[in-house]
Order: C-alpha cells, then sequence, then structure tokens
C-alpha cells in the first residue's frame, strides 16, 4: 500500500532566501545593465525592487539575475499591470503569475497601482486615473480583496500621477485612499513625486496633500524624477518619467514625510534614460543619508526621555 504524504504546512516550508531587514533602508529600482557592478561590489546596504511583469516567465536569464541580487539583497515587488482600478474582473491567469512569483522570491514588499490599464482585451502602456466614486472605490475594494486573499499578505497601494481630473468625483484623493484602507487593510506605497507631479498639473498644494494623507499606514516611499512641459496654454505640465534624478522640491518633500513619520524604506526610479551604477547609487545613497538622520534624531530623543 502506497503511503499518502501531505504536503507540509505552509509555515514549516523553509524560505529559499533570507528573511533580509528592510526597515530604515533606501534602494534602487534593479536593472540587468547593472547586475555585474552590482555583483561585483557584494551584499551591500540596501533592497532592490522589480516590476512583477518582467519576470513571469518560467526561467531564463531574467530568472538567474534576480536570484543571484534577491540571495544578498532585500526584494520589493511591484506590480504596474494589474489594474486594480478596471472595470471588468481581474485576469486570473495574471493575478496566478504574480502570486507564484510573491512566493517564489519572497519580497519584503508587495505593491501596486490605484489605476487601471486594461479594458476588454486592450491592454495600455499607461497607468490611468479613476473617477473618485462610491462605485469605483467598491470595485478598488474588492479587487484589492481579491489580490491579498491570492498572496496571502498585505498589498501596498500606490497614489497616482494625473493628469486628467473627473467631473463625477465624489470625494477627494486622499478621502478615496484612506476609505480604501480601512475596507480592505491594505498598506499604502507613498509616490512623492506622483504628489508633486499631480499637484502642480492640477494646482493644489503638495504640502496639503500629504497633511491630508493617512500616512500611518505608509510602508514604502517611492521617488523619481520628472520631465517638464507646458500645456496647449502655456501653464506648467509635469509628467512621471522616471528618467532623471528626483527634483529638489520633491526632495524637501521627503525629508517632510521622514520628519514626521520616521525611516520608511525608500525607493528610488529610474527606468529610461537609464545611467550607469554609481549614478543611481548615489540617489539612493542621499535616500540613504536623509533616513539615517531621521534615525539619529529618534535614537536621541529616545535617549534623552
Amino acid at each position: 500500500m502506497n503511503a499518502v504524504i501531505k504536503p507540509a504546512p505552509a509555515a514549516a516550508i523553509a524560505p529559499r532566501f533570507p528573511a533580509l531587514p528592510l526597515g530604515g533602508l533606501a534602494g534602487t529600482s534593479f536593472k540587468h545593465e547593472h547586475l555585474a557592478a552590482i555583483l561585483a561590489e557584494g551584499a551591500q546596504r540596501g533592497f532592490f525592487e522589480v516590476h512583477a511583469e518582467n519576470y513571469m516567465g518560467a526561467g531564463g536569464p531574467p530568472h538567474r539575475a534576480l536570484e543571484a541580487i534577491r540571495r544578498d539583497h532585500p526584494l520589493s515587488l511591484h506590480g504596474v499591470c494589474m489594474s486594480i482600478g478596471g472595470e471588468r474582473p481581474l485576469d486570473l491567469a495574471h493575478l496566478k503569475r504574480f502570486k507564484n512569483l510573491v512566493e517564489r522570491y519572497e519580497p519584503a514588499l508587495v505593491s501596486e497601482h490605484l489605476a487601471w490599464s486594461t479594458h476588454e482585451n486592450t491592454y495600455f502602456n499607461d497607468l490611468l486615473p479613476l473617477p473618485y466614486t462610491v462605485a469605483t472605490l467598491g470595485r478598488v475594494c474588492d479587487h484589492i480583496d481579491e489580490v491579498q486573499e491570492a498572496i496571502c499578505r498585505p498589498l501596498l497601494l500606490e497614489n497616482p500621477s494625473t493628469y486628467v481630473a473627473f467631473r463625477e468625483s465624489t470625494m477627494s484623493e486622499t478621502d478615496f485612499i484612506r476609505a480604501i484602507v480601512r475596507r480592505t487593510g491594505c498598506g499604502l506605497l507613498l509616490d512623492i513625486n506622483n504628489v508633486f507631479v499631480s499637484a502642480t498639473n492640477h494646482g493644489f498644494a503638495a504640502r496639503e496633500y500629504l497633511a491630508d494623507f493617512p500616512l500611518s499606514h505608509v510602508g514604502e516611499i517611492h521617488l523619481a524624477g520628472h520631465a517638464e512641459q507646458a500645456d496647449d496654454e502655456g501653464y506648467p505640465l509635469l509628467i512621471d518619467s522616471h528618467d532623471g534624478p528626483v527634483a529638489n522640491a520633491v526632495w524637501k518633500l521627503y525629508e517632510i514625510v521622514i520628519a514626521q513619520c520616521g525611516p520608511i524604506p525608500t525607493l528610488v526610479e529610474w527606468d529610461s534614460n537609464i545611467p550607469d551604477w554609481p549614478i543611481l547609487k548615489a540617489e539612493a545613497a542621499a535616500a540613504q543619508a536623509i533616513l539615517d538622520r531621521c534615525h539619529t534624531i529618534v535614537e536621541d530623543r529616545h535617549a534623552a526621555a
């Protein structure tokens, strides 16, 4: 008689990678052109973030590179194609691939966007904005619940960069995000460059937006560069391009947030016009310096208490 071998409970399965600490660290987007330079430096302080959709194949060079990075560094897995805000049901095949990546690489953080990017069988290259209504809120929360149930962990939801607003919106973006957190228990990824881009494009104050943002639920911060243009009427128009260094105004907003919230893990995104590794590493080092100053201040306050 053949014995029946039951799979071990999830908690009993040994992790494939070390559970490296992430608190108070700055990181960068992982780009394959930087692999040799990163490996030559060996294990270093910081973490890397990758777009999930770049690793949804079964194997090959992309996975070998990511495995080499993950052995010595924490990982943040960032989805860009889930279409959380889409009207149609989530793509279950895509969600399964996303779940498999979470299980395969055991990332410290997992995130997606408050946006939509699909319509029927059409897939867009952009993360498109949503009307902030009760109906949209219900749909977004249902989708987040579905993702969180699949990956068995909280999802971090990223605030969008926007270029248009909807007349039918019945609540502010910050109220909408707050309601999502309350209903789903998800965390938040605060993209400070997105805040600055949207504030400039729509004519509101970025600091007021941040003052109304549910900062206590932020588990990761994004910083990135943007492109400066003008609209048809000559007003400033910023594009969330991720193709250059972080702007001074965004650094200032970041310092305000860190001073208020403490050293939250911070990722510098740079996705096009990719520079040599030392330049991207220097951007992360600038963020790390701010995080370290904050950590020192917090420790001094505790010592004096």
